[in-house]
């Protein structure tokens, strides 16, 4: 029979880690020098210090959409406000449209073979940047507000202002800059913005962005932003007030960033009384502008008469519109916290009868859910434009595919792929539009904490939502795939291999899995809402959000983002072996279906310590509670009751389990016991149980009762990536990942 002292289980586990520390990958290390040295301006909860500032810059601007050349022409004054406590003897615009001009380096970074014998024309065309399009800016002037020229260099996407004079903390510049440029036909060319054309009907849709010449961020971080824009990699922009009158064709309708300030002259009676009900309909949507009416400005449409649109905006970072005659226009109000903003969409016809029917909808359902998670949505509208295979987002406004076949019908998948880019194109209105991280640097900071709270939305909005991602079982395929082609979430934009894997479903995957299992959704739940409400209107890094998740939650979570976010490793933990235990019953014939096992000395089995079980036929280990040594009490004079605690534990199962590590990614282990009367139970062990050693670990379970089956990540909540080696008794059975596939649905 085995001799087993329980004092020691803790200490012959503990001897375990310790004799590989040699191996020890220090996932359980602290950070440390991995994020920057907290400082005035961040501090190392993860919170704005008492010196933190930004810049502002300010916009006036008037630009004019030609409908028959498709193209812009602009004049825009700015106002740049040097808040930080430097001295700039220059300042950095960015020229977005560069990325299409004939010299760009989009074209000439971009990789590319002929790897069959037939390619599809388009492709090919667009493959090697060989279109007719003359794309980038065309700049007039850049001048001071006396009329004066000012001296300026672009370089590619970035044009740097020669200031007479060196701007001292706290004071402010003004310059404009005219400028005009071809838009794009994304159809041919692709991009964020652009227009499409409809032959059937002879007509244009218009959606514009980094359509003016923005002031580029300069902050505490790294000084100016001077990275490319290449096409990849967004945005990064301070915040200011905009004012911008639009001069389109009078027949068209405009969507825009900001309030409509002169509603009295571009809409007809009729438009205005419906736009002044929608903003007192909380239930369904109030058509402003209907289908039939956007067919007739469509079949006789006028180029010649003009309106403008005025459009003003507050603290956004950025600014955006749509244009067409075709445009149907929807509206309704939506109380957040008792402010009401507008909830709109604007769509052609070719989006009927789905848009009319969810798109609204589901830009509420998005406010509600982020507002929830983060902070009050504090804009004044929220809008939606229907725009072909594209999903893109700017401050008030972003444009979204979902297009139903001619006749009007569509399938499941058209209907919920086309409302989930909508409420994550929305919710980008928060990330990052006003928890305002730096898109071309850190991808994921808005397209993964995005993704998480769409999934939120999706899951807490719609009754089976077949969400592409934010559960963990759906992002198995990739964290099993070939390393070769994945990098770690802390990867420029850039560089990153899946964009859509690494960049928004891995990094939204991971929150999950911190509210769901590691933190808990009430701990989580703060945490998140303290960065958002620490971070909003602010420029937020990575540090920022790791320290605040801790600070807000008094849980070390260091481990995890170096395994999540810092690693390309994967989860793959595995139920190695299980051992079964009672304590020796001193009472004769019940021998029973025991396991016995002579230790010590020559008559001691061969491997018996290291014996691996597949099931529990062989029964149970028999182990003798021994009267405790006084040798084991040190300097203490009182006693336990040896006799006591025998018989406490008389009755008991133990199951001394082992677990190995074979993905490299530290996790929880969640257990799902089931017991011979037919009872289940759930156990959760914090992932620091691997701890002293990373690659493999044991632990002893007490039990009252006995135990048929044990499965570790029951519910596939952690991204597990081979679940057939977590079932002890090991059996040859249908892969569980597809059975649960199958229950689910995904």
């Amino acid at each position: 029979m085995k001799r087993f002292y329980v004092l020691l289980i803790a200490f012959s586990i503990g001897l375990t880690g310790f004799s590989q520390e040699k191996e020890h990958e220090g996932k359980f290390e602290q950070l440390g020098t991995d994020l920057p040295t907290p400082n005035s301006f961040r501090t190392g909860s993860g919170a704005p210090g008492k010196d933190y500032w930004q810049q502002q810059a300010d916009y006036i601007i008037e630009v004019e959409l030609d409908d028959e050349k498709q193209t812009i022409t602009g004049s825009e004054t700015i106002t740049y406000h040097n808040n930080s406590p430097e001295t700039l003897r220059y300042l950095w615009v960015q020229l977005d449209q560069n990325m299409r001009a004939k010299d760009s380096d989009t074209p000439k970074i971009r990789a590319g073979s002929i790897s069959r014998d037939s390619i599809p024309a388009k492709f090919f065309q667009s493959g090697l940047g060989d279109t007719d399009y003359e794309g980038g800016y065309k700049i007039a002037s850049v001048k001071d507000t006396n009329g004066k020229d000012l001296p300026h260099r672009i370089n590619q996407t970035m044009m740097r202002v020669d200031i007479p004079r060196p701007l001292a903390p706290g004071q402010k510049y003004s310059f404009s800059i005219d400028w005009s440029y071809n838009i794009n036909d994304r159809m041919l060319v692709g991009g964020r913005s652009g227009y499409e054309f409809f032959p059937k009907d002879g007509n244009y849709s218009y959606t514009i962005a980094q359509w003016f010449p923005r002031m580029a961020v300069y902050d505490d971080v790294n000084g100016w932003q001077n990275k490319q824009f290449l096409g990849r990699g967004e945005f990064a922009l301070p915040f200011g007030d905009y004012k911008v009158k639009i001069t389109v064709p009078a027949d068209h309708i405009v969507a825009s960033t900001g309030v409509l300030q002169n509603p009295k002259e571009v809409l007809t009676s009729e438009e205005l009384k419906r736009f002044e009900e929608a903003k007192k309909a909380f239930d369904e949507p109030v058509i402003i502008v209907s289908q039939a009416e956007a067919e007739q400005k469509e079949a006789s449409p006028n180029y010649r008469k003009k309106s403008t649109w005025e459009f003003h905006a507050d603290d956004v970072r950025d600014f955006a519109f749509a244009t067409s005659r075709k445009y149907i226009w929807d509206a309704m109000a939506v109380d957040i916290a008792g402010k009401k903003p507008l909830a709109m969409s604007f769509y052609p016809k070719e989006g009927n009868p789905l848009w009319e029917k969810e798109s609204t909808h589901a830009v509420r359902k998005a406010l509600i859910t982020y507002s929830k998670y983060t902070i009050d949505y504090p804009y004044p509208v929220a809008i939606s434009v229907h725009a072909a295979s594209i999903g893109m987002e700017y401050p008030m406004i972003c444009f979204n595919f979902g297009r139903p076949r001619e006749d009007g019908t569509y399938s499941d998948n058209t209907k919920y792929r086309m409302i989930g880019v909508i409420i994550h194109e929305v919710g980008h209105n928060f990330f990052p539009m006003i928890i305002n991280s730096d898109e071309r640097q850190w991808t994921w900071m808005d397209e993964g904490l995005n993704t998480f709270v769409q999934y939120r939305t999706e899951q807490e909005q719609y009754e089976n939502f077949p969400s592409r991602r934010g559960s963990a079982a759906n992002i198995v395929p990739y964290m099993k795939g070939d390393k070769k082609f994945i990098r770690p979430i802390m990867t420029n934009s850039e560089q990153i291999v899946q964009f859509g894997n690494n960049a928004y479903a891995k990094p939204a995957t991971a929150l999950n899995i911190l509210r769901e299992t590691i933190m808990g959704p009430e701990l989580f739940d703060y945490a998140f809402k303290e960065y958002a409400r620490r971070w909003a209107f602010k420029h937020p890094t990575p540090a920022d959000l790791f320290r605040t998740m801790e600070d807000a939650s008094a849980v070390d979570l260091d481990w995890f983002w170096k395994g999540w976010f810092y690693s390309t490793d994967n989860v793959d933990m595995a139920i190695d072996n299980v051992k079964w235990f009672k304590l020796k019953n001193e009472k004769p014939g019940l021998e029973k279906n025991v396991k016995s096992t002579k230790i010590g000395g020559s008559d001691a089995q061969s491997g018996a310590e290291n014996e691996t079980n597949t099931d529990f036929s062989n029964g149970f280990e028999e182990i003798v509670l021994t009267d405790t040594d006084p040798r084991f009490y040190g300097e203490y004079k009182n006693r336990v009751d040896d006799a006591a605690i025998r018989q406490k534990f008389a009755d008991k199962n133990f199951y001394e389990i082992t677990f190995k590590n074979n993905g490299g990614l530290v996790m929880p282990i969640i257990l799902e016991w089931e017991y011979k009367d037919g009872t289940k139970e759930i156990e959760k062990i914090p992932a620091e149980i691997w701890r002293m050693n990373e690659q493999e670990t044991k632990k002893v379970f007490a039990k009252d009762k006995e135990v048929v089956n044990i499965v570790m990540d029951p519910h596939f909540e952690t991204a597990d990536t081979n679940v057939e080696d977590n079932v002890f008794p090991k059996k040859e059975v249908k892969s569980r990942f597809d059975k649960f596939k199958e229950k689910s649905g995904k």
